[in-house]
């Protein structure tokens, strides 16, 4: 876990980061940035119940994310979701995130435009609201609100705000980041093929991954 709570505003990026890459350090800097959050919390789902089992595990998935972090005093490695049994549900992480923060300390949920779109699948996805602010990342041009679901449309329309207020959950934000096309399954399969992933990751995670040669097999999910 990490240090004693006490900032102003927290991020909070969840994902298997398998591995983590450029694309997830990126859009955690702006964010942070375009949000003035005072951390950025790296969340790596034990048991994502949205999406095939990680190639990496637990432990080495940590360790590549402390590894890419590693000199950004803003961003922080929380293990919460490998301390408890069960599915990485999202609405329990935030749970356990309230109980230490308070209900006053504004969250925003850091989401991809992908997996924004994907909300309504998501457990007890209403709840998300009463418990974090949820901003969604998106490449320049792109149209939120094309292809939405009925019902995540509803919520966008009430929720949506073009700024960061005083809020401490309830909201809904977009934010452009720089397009990084990159994917964890591409670097995955890439490294299957024995072919080089410098540039794509920090290149503390890429010695890692090869020292102790995750990925090597075929993989599965993304």
């Amino acid at each position: 876990m990490t240090d004693p709570i006490g900032m102003s505003s927290v991020g909070i990026l969840g994902g298997t980061f398998d591995p983590i890459h450029f694309g997830h350090l990126r859009m955690a800097q702006e964010l942070a940035e375009g949000l003035a959050l005072s951390e950025v919390r790296f969340i790596p789902a034990a048991r994502p119940p949205h999406r095939a089992s990680p190639r990496g595990d637990a432990q080495h998935r940590g360790e590549m994310v402390r590894l890419a972090i590693a000199g950004n005093p803003q961003f922080l490695l929380d293990t919460r979701e490998f301390e408890r049994d069960g599915p990485s549900y999202m609405v329990d992480t935030l749970t356990s995130l309230r109980a230490e923060f308070g209900m006053e300390t504004p969250l925003y949920l850091l989401l991809g435009a992908d997996a924004f779109l994907g909300l309504p699948h998501w457990h007890r996805w209403h709840e998300l609201f009463g418990l974090a602010n949820i901003v969604v990342a998106h490449r320049p041009g792109f149209a939120l609100d094309t292809g939405m679901a009925a019902e995540l449309l509803a919520e966008w329309y009430h929720r949506h705000i073009d700024h960061p207020g005083q809020s401490a959950c309830g909201r809904i934000l977009s934010h452009e980041i720089t397009a990084l096309d990159i994917s964890a399954s591409a670097i995955r399969h890439t490294i299957q093929q024995g072919r080089s992933v410098r540039y794509l990751l920090p290149d503390t995670v890429n010695d890692y991954i090869h020292t102790h040669h995750i990925y090597q097999k075929e993989s599965h999910g993304t």
